[in-house]
This record gives structure tokens, C-alpha cells and sequence, in this order.
């Protein structure tokens, strides 16, 4: 019930609430703090056995935390070489260290206190938490620069909505994309902070941080810095931002360079941190630097100007390594027959729709805030030009769905600030407006509550309609059909620490497996792989195709110039179905058919169970090239 102007418990009550809307908004940092913490003990507690059983279930994840425990146990700072990845020359990781140093210190914390199997679980799971913490600040930061001093909460809270983007900071989500997404909104922060020192400051040290971690979000990075130079041309006095920003993102891009970049990215390469990023911000900050203390007047002088030094860079950026302009430097067959199947490279129209739907329920919010927004500040020149920069960030990332889907969690959390400053807007009129204005504020309060759940409510209300009408609804495009019950069940099952560990009844060796598998069999056994799913490494991915693709002979002399022990194939693995239905006449789709040439020999393991993988010794001493039964 609202209590109307006047009644007595309103008049009560109204000290008491403005007291605790104060210390609220003085003492938001620490209360954002207090939230994370209840949220990082929650999300641990419900994911604990995912914890126990050391459930890392991304590529990335795997091969972290195998690249970490290699650093604990003594190689190099510098050398991010994985060798047990087609050993003995091993696989080059376009990684950095900066993202290992929370996972590694918090590893050595816990061992100081369980045993090292249960140390690092614990460091798995509290590691994805901590960039989490600086999302939420960051959130909340912008969300009281839009919103006034008590936006801060509902920025901070609406992650919990954003279930994409709150994946990425999963306990055991312990890649890097958590990190950088975090320092995407930090880099936001700074472009919407009133002090335009610090915020100038914040975004370039922040961005520069995004890149020392890895080139993936910097095309948001580019926009921001884009946002920064054009507030500077509409800007009188906007330089104040530029100026702090070029020096900042200058001098931490090459600090974070001679600080991270592992030896393989001293060489000139595109895909990480390396001396030609380093060139290129160099050039692009002295630029900005020129342009800010500049004694131009007028817009048009500096838009000029602002061109001139632009074009100048683009042109350096072009004459130099034009190439980079590619995100991934791969053959074209490895693009055909590799990249061009990974399902988040691909873009939102090739998804499922129950995926899609509930994925730009936040980005639709967003829009609508951001709609109102705009009309609410129209009058104010400086909350306008807040909102055109939370705006074409919340823009651009939305529509680099439509290029590839990995573009998901970043689109949800930069909508944020708008749908949770329209929240906010609804939750004030209802507690201050009219009888007609509270039943508005009402309905627009149940519509933003159905977008923040509409991943749990979707898959329900699809299921109603089905109930209802007894047709299921159809899928936009034939690819976006849900695999099969025995495709989910391989996928799930051959990953499993269980079924993996048992590998280690066997004497330490190289095991030729799928590319999605490598990583995994590193992380839960002895054993060593072929590859990851890493395009520096696309000879080797490409070998692992080549082998799977054609005839058994040709398997067997791949196997051998990768020196592989053994074979272990998973059944109804879905990369697997992409070399069955892609080459029903090859190698794999005759294993899946139940024959096999002679010279494997399959290997039996104590289990006391049925394994969801079938392994075989390969034996290159034997002439033996006939296809016999398989025993099952």
C-alpha cells in the first residue's frame, strides 16, 4: 500500500527513510561490496559441485588453469608455450600473464591451508568472482552519474538479470573474458565521470589493461576512445578528458607491454598485445596529446584537425600491417573447416531462438531506456551528451551481434545503465507519483521484471504454448535445431573428471583426440594432446581434421608425425558428428559405424563402469590394414 501525503506513518517514517537514503548514498562502495560478497557466496554455495568436481567446461577454462599450474610449478613468466599440447615443440598461447595472477596468489593462499587439489578448485571458484566485484562498482558508478546518488543499486544488482553476461563470472569461469568485460564498463565509467582528470585516467588505463589481457573487446575500446575524441570536436573544454586519457592509454599500453607480452608476442603479430599495438595506440595517444593542447577554436577547426591526425593513424595502422585488420590470421580451408563451425564465431540469425529471445531481452530494455533517457534530458547538454555516449556504446555492441554471437554478454551488460535508469525512473513514480502515474510505473515495473527473467520464464512460456495449442513453436532457421539427447549426453559425459581421470592408469602419453577434448584431458590427467582450439596452432587443427576427414592410412601417418600413443574418440561428441556427416566415407565415421583397421588395438580400463569414450593404442608396428568389427 502507498501511504498518501500527510498520514501519519508516512510523516514518521519519512526522517527515518531519508536518513537511510543518505547513508546509502554516501556509503555506496561499501555497500556494492556487501551485495558482492552475498552474491559471491551464493553463486559458490549453488555451484558447489560443479566445484568439487572441478567442472571446467570451456576450452579457455582448461587450459588456464593448466597454464597456471605450469607457471606455479616453474616455467617461465614470459613463456606462455603449451607443451603438452602436440609436444615436444608444444603449442603457442597468444595469452598474457596479467589474468593468471589472481588465479596463481589464490592458489598459493588456499594451499597454505587444504591440499593442493582442494586449493585450486577453491581458487577456480572464487577467481571469476573478483572481476565481478569491479563490474558491480563500475555499474554503480555510472548508474549515480545518470541517475542521480541512488542509481547506484539497480545498476549494480541487474548483472543477476543479464545471465549471458553473468556467466562469464561463474565460479570456474576462470578465462579472461570476465576481466575484460568488467574493464569495458570501467572504460564507460570513465567516459560519463564529471571529473574529467579521473575519468580520462580510468578509461585509458582500463582499456589499456583490456588490452594487455587480450585483442578481443578492442573494438570497444576503439569506439570509446572514438567517443572521447568527438565529445572533444562538440566539447568546448572537453580536452580536459582527452588529454589524461591519450597520456594514460599510451603509457600503460607499453608498460602492460614489457610487463605481459610472453615471448612469442615480441614478434609483430595481430592477435595480442605485441610492438605493433604498441605503435599504434603510441601513435593514435601522441595524436590525441596533439590535438588537446592544440589552440583551436570552434568545432569546425577541430573536426578538421581531428580528421587530419585520424587519417594520419589509419594510414600508418594500413601502410604497415594491413593484415590486422583480419581478428584472426587462419587459411582459408581452416576457416571452411574449422572456425566456420564454432557457433559462437557465427552470428545471432544462426542461433537458436531460445537462445536469442532471452539474450536481447536486456538490450531491448536498454533501448527503451535509453529512449526515454535521450527525451528526459533533451534540455541538459551535459546529461544529453552522457546518455549519446552510454547510448552508441549500448548500439554498437548490439549490433556486433549480428556478427558474431560471442558479442552476447558485452551487449547485455553495456545496456545496463539505461534499463536500470528506467527501473529506477518507474520505482520513484511509484513510490511518488499520482494514482495514474503509480499504475503506469506499475506495468512498466512488471514489463522490466518479465525482460530480467526471461531466461528462466521463456523456456516455461514456450512450454504453456505448447500445452496450449499443440505445436511447438518453429525454429527461424533450420541450424538453430536443438541437439539431440545423445549429442548433450556425449558432450557432457566425455568431460567429466571421472571418466578422464581414469586415463591415468596409463604411463604419461600423447593422446590423438578431437580439438574440443585436448584441452580437457590436460587439465584432469597426465596425459598430453594434439591441440585446442587456438588459431595459432591451425596446422596442427587442420591435421587433427585431415585425419578424422580421410582414409585410415592417412590417419595413422598424421598420428605418427605427431607422435600419438593412443586414440580416444567419444561418441555423438559434436565435433565428432562434424566429421560423420562431413565425411561419411573417413576415418571417424567408420569408427562410429563399428569398424576399424587392424592396427588399433583397444585399450581396457579398470572403471567398474561403462566409459562414454572408446580408446585404442595405435600400433605402427603392425602392416595390418584391413577393417575388422569392432567389439563393443
Amino acid at each position: 500500500m502507498i501511504l498518501k501525503s500527510g498520514h501519519p506513518l508516512r510523516e514518521r517514517l519519512a526522517p527515518i527513510l531519508s536518513i537511510s537514503l543518505s547513508a546509502s548514498a554516501r556509503h555506496w562502495k561499501w555497500l556494492t561490496f556487501r551485495l558482492w560478497v552475498v552474491i559471491a557466496v551464493a553463486m559458490v554455495a549453488t555451484r558447489w559441485p560443479a566445484i568439487h568436481w572441478l567442472v571446467l567446461s570451456d576450452t579457455d577454462d582448461n587450459i588456464r588453469f593448466v597454464q597456471v599450474k605450469d607457471w606455479l610449478a616453474g616455467q617461465g613468466w614470459y613463456d606462455l608455450r603449451q607443451y603438452r599440447l602436440d609436444p615436444p615443440g608444444g603449442a603457442n598461447i597468444h595469452w598474457s600473464r596479467l589474468v593468471d595472477i589472481p588465479l596463481a596468489g589464490l592458489m598459493l593462499f588456499f594451499r597454505a591451508f587444504v591440499d593442493s587439489a582442494l586449493a585450486d578448485r577453491l581458487a577456480c571458484a572464487i577467481a571469476p568472482l573478483l572481476p565481478l566485484f569491479l563490474l558491480m562498482l563500475s555499474l554503480g558508478f555510472v548508474g549515480r552519474r545518470l541517475a542521480g546518488p541512488h542509481g547506484w543499486l539497480l545498476a549494480a544488482l541487474a548483472p543477476l538479470a543479464a545471465q549471458m553476461g553473468l556467466g562469464m563470472y561463474a565460479p570456474m569461469r576462470i578465462d579472461h573474458h570476465g576481466w575484460q568485460l568488467a574493464l569495458a564498463v570501467t572504460m564507460l565509467a570513465g567516459l560519463v565521470d564529471r571529473n574529467w582528470l579521473r575519468g580520462g585516467i580510468v578509461a585509458g588505463v582500463s582499456s589499456a589493461l583490456s588490452i594487455a589481457i587480450g585483442m578481443e573487446m578492442i573494438v570497444y575500446l576503439a569506439a570509446g576512445g572514438g567517443l572521447i575524441a568527438l565529445r572533444w570536436v562538440f566539447r568546448e573544454g572537453a580536452g580536459r578528458r582527452m588529454l589524461p586519457y591519450a597520456l594514460s592509454l599510451g603509457g600503460a599500453t607499453s608498460l602492460c607491454f614489457v610487463i605481459f607480452a610472453s615471448y612469442a608476442n615480441r614478434d609483430m603479430v595481430c592477435d595480442a598485445i605485441s610492438p605493433i599495438w604498441v605503435a599504434i595506440f603510441g601513435a593514435a595517444s601522441a595524436g590525441m596529446v596533439l590535438l588537446a593542447l592544440a589552440p583551436l577554436r570552434g568545432w569546425v577547426q577541430r573536426l578538421a584537425a581531428g580528421l587530419v591526425v585520424g587519417g594520419a593513424v589509419a594510414a600508418f595502422f594500413w601502410l604497415n600491417w594491413p593484415q590486422c585488420l583480419s581478428p584472426y590470421q587462419i587459411s582459408p580451408e581452416l576457416q571452411r573447416l574449422w572456425l566456420a563451425n564454432i557457433r559462437e564465431a557465427k552470428p545471432i540469425t544462426a542461433q537458436a531462438q531460445s537462445m536469442v529471445v532471452p539474450l536481447l531481452a536486456i538490450p531491448l530494455a536498454g533501448l527503451i531506456g535509453l529512449l526515454w533517457a535521450l527525451w528526459d534530458a533533451r534540455r541538459d547538454s551535459d546529461r544529453l551528451w552522457d546518455w549519446a555516449t552510454v547510448g552508441l556504446m549500448m548500439v554498437f555492441s548490439t549490433a556486433l551481434l549480428f556478427w558474431q554471437v560471442r558479442a552476447g554478454p558485452a551487449a547485455q551488460l553495456l545496456a545496463i545503465p539505461p534499463a536500470a535508469w528506467a527501473a529506477h525512473r518507474l520505482l520513484v513514480a511509484i513510490l511518488t507519483g499520482t494514482r495514474r502515474v503509480r499504475i503506469a510505473a506499475g506495468a512498466g515495473v512488471a514489463l522490466l521484471a518479465a525482460i530480467a527473467f526471461a531466461y528462466p520464464l521463456y523456456p516455461q512460456a514456450m512450454k504453456l504454448w505448447t500445452e496450449a495449442t499443440g505445436n511447438k513453436p518453429r525454429p527461424w532457421r533450420p541450424s538453430a535445431i536443438a541437439r539431440n539427447d545423445a549429442i548433450k549426453k556425449a558432450n557432457g559425459r566425455c568431460r567429466t573428471l571421472p571418466a578422464l581421470q581414469i586415463l591415468d592408469q596409463l604411463p604419461p602419453a600423447t593422446i590423438f583426440t578431437m580439438v574440443d577434448l585436448g584441452p580437457r584431458i590436460l587439465a584432469t590427467t597426465h596425459h598430453s594432446a594434439l591441440a585446442g582450439p587456438y588459431h595459432r596452432n591451425g596446422a596442427t587443427i587442420l591435421d587433427i581434421h585431415h585425419a578424422f576427414d580421410g582414409p585410415a592410412d592417412g590417419f595413422r601417418a598424421i598420428a605418427a608425425k605427431h607422435h600419438a600413443t593412443y586414440l580416444l574418440v567419444c561418441p555423438y561428441f559434436p565435433e565428432g558428428t562434424l566429421y560423420a556427416a562431413r565425411s561419411p566415407r573417413g576415418f571417424y565415421a567408420d569408427l562410429m559405424r563399428g569398424t576399424m583397421p587392424g592396427w588399433l588395438v583397444p585399450v581396457a580400463l579398470n572403471s567398474g563402469t561403462t566409459l562414454p569414450y572408446q580408446l585404442y593404442r595405435i600400433d605402427y608396428s603392425s602392416s595390418r590394414g584391413e577393417k575388422v568389427p569392432q567389439q563393443r
